[in-house]
């Protein structure tokens, strides 16, 4: 049986992605300091004798386990979400920086291969539509989203430089906006302010003028893609490589969909842009497809059906 680690293992992915290890055939040590990660989401997962919860923050050296047998490591620990990580823009950089130092060097340790959740948000807003891997991006290294963009791609840096330093077995994966059940209601993201604004028949706060664009993930798409990336690639293949639905959405259009499946009686208002908010966000998802043999199957429409409902179970 193979053993792995999640960290950042309670938060929206991790969670997901600990619940699928198990089923797969893991014992899964599940690490999370509860920032942004909740116990309510690894309830489920408690009682299984395969599963064993750490609560540690991984900007701390990770003792006591770097005797133990791992198999695999999944470096998830980030505040995701502009609320979260701008209200501490430190401590998320440190979290990208120290706490990437820390498990890779746990991984150098065991042995074990690990893989780094990356961001699209390391290609900024972009000048280049759809975004492959090639591209370098355009990134305001000092402004109020820099905590998260430029610690994700120092993050990758140092990735790459145990990959060559040390021949360590790395995957990146880019991961591209993704939704589904176990999002916190009020973390600030598109789809679940859009939700929970029109269950509650709420106004949907637009930023913008609405015609800026994302491409939505279902999780359990991009769960399958880490599967993938990590059990089925071979090991001189590292990435980086996009994770993502290159299905394109202007904003407003995503609005006026979670309004009609929802039945809400909510209305669109219009704020201001916030500071360097991509206009544009489309994954070029070429490289998955011939590494991975893997694309989203999950239609938007039907992803957000099964999110709405999950919000109806806990707004």
């Amino acid at each position: 049986m193979k053993k792995s680690m999640v960290t950042g293992g309670a938060g929206f992915i991790g969670s997901h992605l600990c619940k699928k290890l198990l089923i797969t055939g893991n014992h899964v040590i599940c690490v999370d300091n509860f920032y942004t990660g909740r116990k309510k989401n690894i309830d489920h997962l408690l009682d299984d004798s395969h599963f064993e919860l750490l609560e540690h923050d991984t900007t701390n050296t990770l003792l006591g386990i770097e005797h133990s047998k791992i198999d695999n490591i999944y470096n998830l620990a980030c505040p995701a979400s502009p609320i979260h990580y701008k209200t501490n823009p430190v401590q998320t950089t440190k979290t990208c920086v120290h706490g990437t130092i820390n498990v890779l060097e746990l991984a150098k340790k065991t042995g074990a291969k690990i893989f780094q959740a990356s961001t699209s948000e390391v290609y900024g807003d972009p000048e280049v539509h759809p975004q492959p891997e090639t591209y370098r991006g355009n990134v305001n290294c000092i402004g109020p989203r820099s905590c998260y963009d430029e610690g994700k791609r120092c993050a990758e840096t140092l990735f790459f430089d145990y990959y060559r330093q040390y021949a360590m077995r790395i995957k990146v994966g880019r991961i591209f906006n993704t939704y589904g059940p176990r999002m916190l209601p009020d973390d600030g993201r598109v789809i679940s302010n859009f939700i929970v604004q029109a269950l509650q028949n709420k106004p949907i706060t637009i930023y913008g003028d609405g015609q800026q664009t994302r491409s939505f993930c279902y999780v359990d798409d991009l769960i399958e893609a880490i599967m993938q990336l990590m059990d089925k690639t071979a090991d001189d293949f590292t990435g980086p490589i996009n994770l993502g639905n290159p299905a394109e959405i202007q904003i407003i259009d995503l609005a006026k969909t979670i309004i009609q499946l929802t039945n809400s009686d909510s209305k669109i208002i219009f704020n201001h842009l916030p500071e360097d908010d991509p206009k544009q966000r489309q994954p070029d998802i070429s490289l998955a497809k011939e590494k991975l043999d893997w694309k989203p199957t999950i239609p938007l429409e039907e992803g957000l059906k099964k999110t709405i409902h999950y919000f109806k179970q806990i707004i």
